[in-house]
C-alpha cells in the first residue's frame, strides 16, 4: 500500500469519525409552529393573483382567485416616491401597465393613473381588461379587501437602495397597525432584507429563507450533514429546479418537514408537476393557474 493511499485513508476516517461525532453531537432544531401554518394543506397560493388569469396584481386577479377558492396570494411589494407600499413585481412599469420607468419615481397618487390591465392577455390572446379601470394597489388596501386570505409577500427591493433600507420597517409597521401578523408570511430573495425584517418583527411574524438560507438548507442536506442544519426561517419556498440542479425530491422535502419548516413551490403551472410535488408531500404551490391547482387538489 503507498503513501498516497495510506494518506487518504486516513482523511477518510478523519471525515467519516467527524461525521458520526457530529451527527451525535447535533439534535434536529425544529421551528416553533407559527399561526400562519394552522389548517389543512396543501395549500394554493394564487401567483401574484394568478397571473395567468387576470392582470397580474390586480384587484381583478385577487378577486378571481379569491372566487375559485385559493388559500392566499403570493404577491410582491415595492415603494413609491412617496414612500408607499404598493403591491407590484418590476422595477419598472413598463411591462404591465400603459405607462413607463421607476416605481420609485412616481408618487401612489401617479401610479394610481396608469392602465394595470393595458398590456395582458388572456388565455385567448385578448386583451379583456384594457381600460377596464384596473390600478395599482397598495399593501394596505389588499389587507383590507381580503380578511380572511394568507398574504405571502414578497420584499422586491435591493436592501442597498435607498427605498430598500426602508422596506422591511415599513413592511412591519403596517403589518402590526393592521393587526395581520398571524396571517402573513414575510420573504425575499435577499437574507438581510429578512434579517432587518426579523429585527422588528420578533418572531411574531412566519418567514421564508432567503436565497443564502435556502441554498445552505440544501447543501447541508445533500452532503449529508443535515443534522448540522438549524434552520432560521419558517418556510423555504422555492423553484423546482435550481439552473440544473433539481430541488423537488421527496427525500428534501421531508428533511425540512421533520425540522417544521414548510416547502412551497413556485411558479407551477403544469398538472404534472402539481401532481408530483403533491405527492412527495409539498405543503403549497404557488401557481398563475389557481384553477388547475384547486382542482387537481379536490380530486385527491
Amino acid at each position: 500500500m503507498g503513501k498516497k493511499t495510506n494518506i487518504g485513508l486516513a482523511l477518510a476516517a478523519s471525515g467519516a469519525a467527524l461525521w458520526a461525532g457530529s451527527k451525535m453531537a447535533s439534535k434536529p432544531v425544529k421551528r416553533p409552529e407559527k399561526k400562519y401554518f394552522e389548517g389543512e394543506k396543501p395549500r394554493v397560493y394564487a401567483h401574484r393573483g394568478g397571473a395567468d388569469l387576470a392582470p397580474e396584481s390586480s384587484m381583478a386577479a385577487f378577486r378571481h382567485a379569491a372566487e375559485l377558492g385559493v388559500d392566499g396570494f403570493e404577491i410582491d411589494v415595492r415603494l413609491t416616491k412617496d414612500e408607499q407600499l404598493v403591491v407590484f413585481h418590476d422595477r419598472f412599469i413598463d411591462r404591465t401597465t400603459d405607462g413607463a420607468g421607476r416605481v420609485a419615481d412616481y408618487t401612489l397618487d401617479e401610479l394610481k393613473e396608469f392602465d394595470l390591465g393595458f398590456h395582458f392577455r388572456d388565455l385567448q390572446g385578448k386583451q379583456t381588461y384594457r381600460g377596464k379601470g384596473e390600478k395599482i394597489l397598495t399593501l394596505k388596501e389588499l389587507f383590507e379587501a381580503f380578511p380572511d386570505h394568507l398574504i405571502n409577500i414578497d420584499m422586491k427591493e435591493d436592501p442597498d437602495t435607498y427605498e430598500g433600507s426602508l422596506m422591511p420597517s415599513k413592511v412591519w409597521r403596517l403589518i402590526e397597525k393592521s393587526g395581520v401578523e398571524d396571517r402573513v408570511l414575510v420573504t425575499s430573495f435577499y437574507d438581510e432584507q429578512i434579517d432587518r425584517f426579523s429585527l422588528y418583527a420578533q418572531d411574531r411574524v412566519a418567514i421564508g429563507a432567503g436565497e443564502s438560507e435556502a441554498r445552505k438548507a440544501f447543501s447541508l442536506f445533500k452532503s449529508g450533514f443535515g443534522h448540522l442544519y438549524y434552520p432560521k426561517a419558517d418556510a423555504l419556498q422555492i423553484p423546482t429546479k435550481h439552473g440544473v440542479v433539481p430541488l423537488d425530491s421527496q427525500s428534501f422535502i421531508e428533511f425540512l418537514t421533520s425540522l417544521n419548516v414548510h416547502v412551497e413551490y413556485w411558479t407551477v403551472n403544469d398538472v404534472e408537476t402539481m401532481d408530483r410535488l403533491l405527492r412527495y408531500g409539498a405543503h403549497g404551490l404557488v401557481t398563475d393557474r389557481p384553477d388547475i391547482a384547486l382542482q387537481l387538489i379536490s380530486q385527491e
